[in-house]
């Protein structure tokens, strides 16, 4: 089994660190970690350091011992950024979390005119705080050292400006006329930025579609059943992300 990931704000050069708060109890009292186990310890920007458990303190900390130096996992050369639509209840966590362990590296979420779901004031700010906290426990859980970015929600728009940037834009389409290229043959660059969008449960209005074709994204099918917003973008995520040889 590999090694449990804990995160650090800094990753500690060594050769010995003693982990605390709620990283340490996790380690401590849920994973009741013992001697001689190891571990790796993580900032989730992509730094992060090998070493053995060397004692479990009271209820909250652990101390890691035989820590070799910092190591970097390099970015990616192609950056995949999915632009998810609001879903309704916790399936947004749902999808934060499968495209997390999936492997996308940044997700945005985005209010569009057919979510039902809608992100004002406090309640807003408390949902992005969850899809951010979900994928930070789901990069751990999946042993990544770089976890994805979830950006602030942004409006059609903002979401537009963002495909205009990309150096492949896509939005995810169940209509068969409407996209008749299917996402595993869409040419895909050998470095940059795919921005894929993943619209809501009613789907993507016209004028949405509209307003992403002027900045220059194309539809894509993934198949022939129609997948639910909360695991469309996990499904798309795995198909780049193969294609491209990161699951190799």
């Amino acid at each position: 089994m590999t090694a449990p990931v804990f995160v650090v704000e800094e990753v500690p050069a060594g050769p010995e660190f003693v982990l605390e708060g709620p990283e340490g109890r996790h380690a401590v009292s849920v994973k009741r970690l013992a001697p001689g186990e190891d571990v790796v310890l993580t900032d989730g920007r992509g730094r992060w350091a090998e070493g053995v458990v060397k004692a479990a303190e009271g209820k909250d900390r652990l101390v890691v011992m035989d820590l070799h130096g910092i190591q970097e996992e390099p970015e990616p050369a192609v950056r995949i950024t999915v632009v998810q639509a609001l879903p309704k209840g916790d399936r947004g966590e749902v999808a934060v979390e499968t495209m997390t362990e999936t492997g996308v590296d940044a997700i945005v979420p985005w209010q569009a005119s057919r979510c039902i779901t809608q992100w004002r004031g406090e309640r807003g700010a408390k949902s992005l705080a969850k899809w951010r906290a979900t994928a930070r426990e789901s990069g751990k859980q999946s042993r990544r050292v770089r976890f994805p970015e979830v950006g602030e929600a942004l409006s059609t728009k903002q979401v537009a400006a963002l495909l205009a940037g990309a150096d492949l834009a896509m939005v995810l389409h169940e209509d068969r006329e409407a996209a008749s290229e299917p996402l595993a043959t869409a040419a895909l660059p050998e470095s940059g930025s795919v921005v894929l969008v993943v619209g809501p449960e009613g789907g993507v209005s016209p004028e949405e579609l509209a307003a992403f074709a002027e900045a220059g994204a194309r539809p894509y099918r993934l198949g022939r059943s129609v997948l639910r917003t909360s695991t469309a973008g996990t499904a798309a995520t795995a198909v780049l992300l193969a294609r491209l040889g990161r699951w190799s």
